[in-house]
């Protein structure tokens, strides 16, 4: 048994994804707290807050957040730098007003300005944000990159420079996607290639950091720095890598959300069920 899920709209009002979601057959669902493509939003009314506890209490699904499109934590532009930073707090804050235990974060990009630099803004960026939102015990997840130009985070040992700068580490945990650790040249289709990117997640933060997966094939080969998802199984990691990925112990027991395409091939429904017939 796997606990499987995909992303879902909150068109409408916030509460109907916890409706979408249920529908969908998910165990886990994501959403964006509000418009993803832009930054303006409104607060957030307590009536929408409890609409939507109350349906998740109800249905015992657990819901995650993600950070909206625009923000850059390592942008060294200043003003998209401290509307990012802003942005991050102000995610988190939703996120405990409506009962969210994670938020998913993108490192960002360095624009050309270098690596170092860049992880130096993202450090300080989620470091002000958690002690902006310093009662909440929202887990914020670092999510890794697929190796894209002067993107952050694609490396395990990117992501571990960055989690040892930061100050309150009980409140920071991983989102690992698959599509985009195989596209930065991890090898997710054999045993061993599973097994050697497990160890070295452990080894630099510890595998228990991993509190969600994002479970997506891909369309690129292996490193690639193709951040395109495909259905499970119908990409470069295929059926048999995603077979040997869900049998991992340290996979399986996490919460996993499917971020694949809908189109004439495959919808939402037919990827958790695909997960859950690879699960098997």
């Amino acid at each position: 048994m796997v606990n499987v899920g995909v992303h879902v709209s909150i068109a409408g009002s916030l509460d109907l994804a916890v409706d979408r979601a249920r529908e969908k057959g998910c165990d886990v669902f994501q959403l964006f707290s509000r418009n993803p493509r832009g930054w303006n939003f409104r607060p957030l009314p307590e009536t929408v807050c409890s609409a939507f506890q109350e349906k998740i209490r109800a249905s015992a699904l657990v819901p995650v957040d993600h950070m909206p499109y625009l923000p850059n934590l390592a942008s060294p532009r200043k003003d998209i730098y401290e509307k990012s930073v802003a942005t991050l707090s102000a995610e988190l804050e939703r996120c405990r007003q409506l009962g969210i235990p994670y938020l998913v974060t993108h490192l960002g990009h360095h624009l050309g300005d270098g690596i170092a630099g860049g992880r130096k803004r993202v450090i300080a960026a989620i470091n002000t944000a958690l002690l902006a939102t310093k009662e909440s015990d929202v887990v914020l997840l670092l999510e890794n990159t697929a190796g894209e130009k002067n993107s952050i985070g694609s490396s395990i040992e990117h992501i571990r420079s960055i989690y040892e700068g930061l100050d309150d580490k009980e409140r920071i945990g991983l989102c690992f996607d698959t599509c985009h650790a195989f596209a930065a040249g991890y090898d997710l289709r054999s045993e061993s290639g599973i097994g050697d990117t497990l160890h070295q997640l452990d080894e630099a933060i510890g595998i228990s950091k991993i509190r969600l997966v994002h479970l997506n094939d891909a369309k690129g080969e292996l490193g690639s720095g193709l951040d395109r998802h495909e259905h499970i199984g119908m990409g470069t990691i295929g059926r048999a890598g995603f077979s040997r990925i869900l049998h991992r112990r340290e996979i399986r027991d996490l919460p996993l959300v499917c971020e694949t395409p809908v189109d004439e091939r495959r919808n939402d429904v037919d990827n958790i069920r695909a997960v859950r017939e690879l699960a098997e």
